[in-house]
């Protein structure tokens, strides 16, 4: 089983661009976050249908932006949300949830990184995941073509 514990720091900053600056997200702190990601998706291969290879390394990626865009927002004093509607006069903000099914799709949604993390998970997924047991759990059929 193969691990991801490390961050490739230069194929990040090219694919990100907003954290290609070194100064401002030096690789200490890019690392940080994509440790921290770590312990949200797992950083080992899966051999039962889920995250390996370039699809965990994408995954990995992309919530670690979303980690770090979320700091950024945290630390410039705003709220990660989605801003519905505002006023000026008399200061009126309205923050609406997004329609979703629980707090995990409500938290990908407050950053663009997340969103697309959502939507490459929500595609990984599709006919389901299994862990461990008979090799029937990971197929449509029985071991042999049978149903």
């Amino acid at each position: 089983m193969a691990d991801h514990n490390a961050l490739n720091i230069p194929a990040f900053r090219a694919m990100f661009s907003a954290f290609a600056d070194p100064t401002l997200y030096p690789d200490t702190v890019l690392n940080m976050w994509y440790s921290n990601a770590t312990l949200y998706i797992s950083e080992y291969d899966s051999n039962s249908g889920g995250l390996s290879g370039n699809r965990l390394d994408l995954a990995l990626n992309l919530l670690t932006a979303h980690l770090l865009q979320l700091s950024d927002l945290i630390a410039s004093g705003q709220t990660p949300s989605i801003v519905n509607g505002s006023s000026i006069d008399k200061i009126s903000v309205t923050l609406q949830p997004p329609p979703v099914k629980n707090q995990w799709q409500f938290w990908l949604s407050t950053s663009p990184y997340g969103q697309q993390l959502w939507a490459f998970l929500t595609l990984q997924s599709v006919g389901g995941w299994t862990i461990g047991g008979r090799p029937e759990q990971a197929a449509f059929r029985k071991v042999g073509g049978l149903f």
